[in-house]
C-alpha cells in the first residue's frame, strides 16, 4: 500500500510541475508581447502574473531591440507553495518600433 501512495504522490506531482511549466511560458510569452508593443515594465508583470498566478515572479530585461521575460511559479500551491518545487519559463520578443 505504501508503493501504490507513493507512485500516486509522484504522478500528482509531475501533473502539477507540467500544468505550473505551461503556466509559466504562456505567461512569459504574454508579457513579452506587452512588452513588445511598447508597454510599460509594471503592466508588463501584471501581464504575467494575471496568467502565471498567485506566487509568480517575473522579470523583465530589456535590451536594444529584444525584451526578455523570465516568470517562474510555484508546482504546488496552497500551503506547500514554500516548496523549492518551482517551474519557469522564458520568452524574447522583438521590439516594435
Amino acid at each position: 500500500m505504501p508503493a501504490v501512495v507513493l507512485v500516486l504522490v509522484v504522478v500528482l506531482t509531475l501533473a502539477a510541475a507540467a500544468g505550473a511549466q505551461m503556466r509559466s511560458s504562456d505567461a512569459a510569452r504574454a508579457a513579452a508581447r506587452a512588452a513588445a508593443i511598447g508597454e510599460d515594465d509594471a503592466t508588463v508583470r501584471a501581464t504575467a502574473l494575471r496568467v502565471a498566478g498567485d506566487g509568480a515572479t517575473v522579470g523583465v530585461v530589456r535590451g536594444d531591440p529584444w525584451v526578455e521575460v523570465r516568470v517562474t511559479t510555484p508546482v504546488v500551491g496552497g500551503w506547500l507553495s514554500g516548496s523549492p518545487l518551482r517551474a519557469s519559463g522564458e520568452a524574447v520578443a522583438w521590439v516594435e518600433p
